[in-house]
């Protein structure tokens, strides 16, 4: 059955617009040869997306050419405002943009809620998130993006009580729910890291990888065919309570000591790199450890080499379930590796695994989170947005 007029114009204002986020500014002209349509067709379309305060003239096309099929139409980036908070144990950080996702203003502040207690907490990190949208003169967010760890409840899309996880955290999420006239969204940071690498970063060419988060704590995120894939209860990808060979004991249903995290975790790292001389024990010398080795020669190819194995025993495992094709060595410790790490992660893991799989350092580093937040932003307010109008 053929679509409705109304519909099939919806159906080409949003492709439009889609062109017009991903493409830049077109004349009508461009947007002819990629839409297809005919030229009153996107004339209409054209008059439509104006006459929405969706679209407007930001320019001409080429020295040259002068009037109406020079006008270049753009986006109404002002159209609404967006925000990514990365939510961490240690404290937070906050970006706000506009429609197309360009920054505005960010900020970063650390929070100690052993000192502070959870309330003035959870105040603390909503004052830094509203004074950063006045510094970048936005009334009212349209969307918010969180990125936090801990599990998500695919039911609800809410962040489930997790232990180890500070109580600050689900608070905060709560207290901005409640106190912003926005849409508030809360991700797994490592399936929000996957997003932005998939989309920005090292898996632009891939549908189907896992990414290996290194940092503090260690993750996995599972993108299977263009889509994240967070199981039952929110928990795949929770990897650092993998049992695996080389730990002491076995993790429990509260601890994910003995498992993987126990090897990959960035205090596991870190404690790694001393023992080859290179830094001081402890998560947060982890990357510090990566990149002295690397500028250290074959000074630092023993410590390489040690935890290219100890990540291609996770690798091995998700890779014989899984068989994603392709590992991504994310957060600031596989960026930190880059090719020279995921080479001898790849040599490792092909000598543990008969299936081919291919190891990338992740491009985004640390930012992948508020990165990944703020695309899930920016689609919630393009589809709020761009939504056809009766």
């Amino acid at each position: 059955m053929p679509a409705s007029p109304s519909t099939a114009r919806a159906i080409n204002d949003r492709f439009a617009l889609k062109l017009l986020q991903d493409e830049g500014p077109l004349t009508a002209a461009q947007l002819k040869t990629l839409t297809g349509l005919s030229r009153p067709s996107v004339a209409d379309l054209v008059e439509r997306l104006q006459g929405a305060g969706l679209i407007t003239v930001v320019g001409e096309a080429g020295a040259q050419r002068r009037g109406p099929n020079a006008r270049l139409y753009g986006i109404i980036a002002d159209r609404a405002h967006l925000a990514a908070l990365d939510v961490r144990t240690e404290g937070l950080s906050v970006v706000v943009a506009d429609l197309l996702g360009a920054t505005l203003a960010e900020a970063t502040l650390p929070i100690d809620a052993d000192v502070t207690g959870t309330e003035p907490a959870v105040e603390q990190a909503v004052a830094l998130l509203e004074r950063t949208a006045r510094e970048a003169g936005v009334r009212r967010l349209h969307s918010v993006g969180i990125g936090a760890p801990g599990l998500i409840d695919p039911a609800t899309g809410e962040l489930r009580a997790t232990t180890g996880l500070p109580a600050w955290h689900r608070r905060l999420v709560t207290a901005l729910q409640e106190r912003l006239p926005a849409t508030v969204l809360v991700e797994n940071e490592t399936n929000l890291a996957a997003v932005a690498e998939h989309r920005l970063g090292a898996a632009r060419d891939r549908d189907t990888f896992v990414l290996l988060w290194l940092g503090r704590g260690v993750g996995a995120a599972l993108m299977l065919d263009g889509r994240i894939r967070r199981g039952v209860s929110g928990g795949a990808g929770e990897v650092g309570f993998l049992p695996v060979p080389g730990t002491v004991g076995l993790p429990s249903a509260t601890d994910c000591g003995g498992g993987f995290h126990s090897l990959a975790g960035g205090a596991a790292i870190g404690a790694l790199a001393a023992r080859h001389g290179l830094g001081t024990a402890g998560a947060a010398s982890a990357a510090a450890g990566v990149r002295a080795a690397l500028a250290a020669g074959p000074r630092g190819e023993a410590f390489l080499d040690a935890l290219a194995g100890h990540l291609a025993v996770g690798a091995a495992a998700v890779s014989a379930v899984l068989d994603p094709g392709c590992v991504l060595l994310g957060g600031e410790t596989g960026h930190a590796g880059g090719a020279a790490l995921a080479e001898r992660v790849a040599g490792r893991l092909a000598a543990m695994s008969p299936l081919r799989t291919e190891v990338r350092s992740g491009e985004l580093g640390d930012g992948a989170v508020l990165r990944g937040a703020l695309l899930a932003a920016r689609d919630a307010v393009q589809d709020d947005v761009f939504a056809p109008r009766g």
